[in-house]
């Protein structure tokens, strides 16, 4: 595919001259010669910022390689930003999916562009102030709790996942996971998973949760960083547990994290800690959280795999981009933070991140 500047070079995983075959008959204004670049920061799904020159838009499509069962839903992204549009939660506006392989060889979707800015490395979070950090952290937990709130029936989201179960679920298939990605034998791995099995609640509350909620997966306004544009990778969503969600954004801000995510900046010292997002939270929700230690081990396990994960595709040679190459070493931090979180043997931290 050429234009009159030159040849235009499709990035990995998606050939721009079937793209825009595909954009001619499914995306509303397009007008011809897409270029495209892969977004930095995915450490699951691709990102790509698609143009034609006038319109912009962002395309996501499943890794290139060691894909697990769920883990990179993209028809499922589609359809919970399609549903969530007017709930009070921001997403991108959706605009196309394609369910078959016969386009750029997997299913992609297509939403419209949302410029804002993205905190993603420690650096970016270095450059603000405490308190405009604490007022980032107020927007993406009003974002989590109007996320919860949603009666998803209403959005004709009801069977995006059953509620009953869910905490046993996700044990399960995270452990299935692990066996599925795994490049070493880790014993706490089976460690973490008994003592998570043992101390399993009973079913909760029910609500659509994200399952990757974290602050460098939103997009917020430059001018106010507590107002949320979109909220960005939808494809681990679901009907369950709201403090599964919770747990997961709270994971992310521990310094465990920082070798999978290449220094993220949820780590940054200046962020409110692990209890006083969960206190307010607790406080805008109105939820209990005695229990939120099992939560939280929950999510260290779930992370720890999406890691291993990481690590595996880049072993491979078939990851896109950079910042991959220490995601495996965050593995056994993220396992001994879960064992920790829970009162698990062989663990010991430090004070809280």
């Amino acid at each position: 595919m050429t234009t009159g500047s030159g040849p235009v070079t499709s990035p990995p995983g998606l050939e721009l001259g079937a793209l825009g075959e595909y954009f001619q008959v499914h995306v509303p204004g397009y007008r011809g010669s897409l270029r495209a670049e892969v977004v930095a920061g995915g450490r699951s799904n691709l990102t790509y910022r698609v143009t034609d020159g006038g319109s912009t838009w962002a395309v996501r499509r499943p890794p290139l390689g060691g894909l697990t069962p769920s883990a990179h839903d993209i028809g499922r992204e589609h359809r919970v930003t399609s549903g969530l549009r007017g709930s009070g939660v921001a997403v991108a506006e959706a605009v196309a999916y394609c369910d078959g392989t016969d386009v750029i060889g997997a299913p992609f979707s297509v939403a419209a562009w949302v410029d804002g800015r993205v905190l993603r490395t420690r650096a970016d979070a270095d450059a603000l102030t405490v308190d405009d950090l604490a007022r980032c952290s107020d927007g993406l937990l009003d974002q989590l709790v109007r996320l919860h709130a949603v009666p998803y029936r209403e959005f004709g989201l009801e069977t995006l996942g059953r509620p009953d179960g869910y905490l046993r679920r996700q044990l399960t298939r995270w452990r299935a996971q692990w066996d599925l990605v795994a490049t070493r034998p880790l014993p706490t791995v089976g460690a973490l998973f008994a003592a998570l099995d043992a101390a399993m609640p009973g079913t909760g509350e029910s609500s659509i949760v994200h399952g990757d909620f974290r602050v460098d997966n939103t997009i917020l306004d430059p001018d106010d960083l507590s107002r949320v544009r979109a909220v960005v990778d939808w494809e681990l969503s679901t009907l369950g547990d709201p403090l599964a969600d919770l747990a997961t954004f709270l994971v992310y801000r521990d310094p465990a994290v920082d070798a999978l995510l290449d220094g993220p900046a949820a780590t940054a010292p200046g962020f409110p800690i692990q209890s006083q997002l969960a206190e307010r939270y607790a406080r805008s929700s109105g939820r209990d959280i005695t229990q939120l230690s099992f939560y939280l081990a929950l999510a260290y396990f779930k992370v720890a795999v999406i890691a291993e994960g990481v690590h595996s595709r880049y072993t491979q040679g078939i990851t896109v981009g950079s910042g991959f190459d220490r995601a495996g070493a965050s593995v056994p931090q993220i396992i001994d933070a879960g064992l920790a979180a829970i009162g698990g043997p062989g663990a010991e931290r430090s004070p809280e991140p």
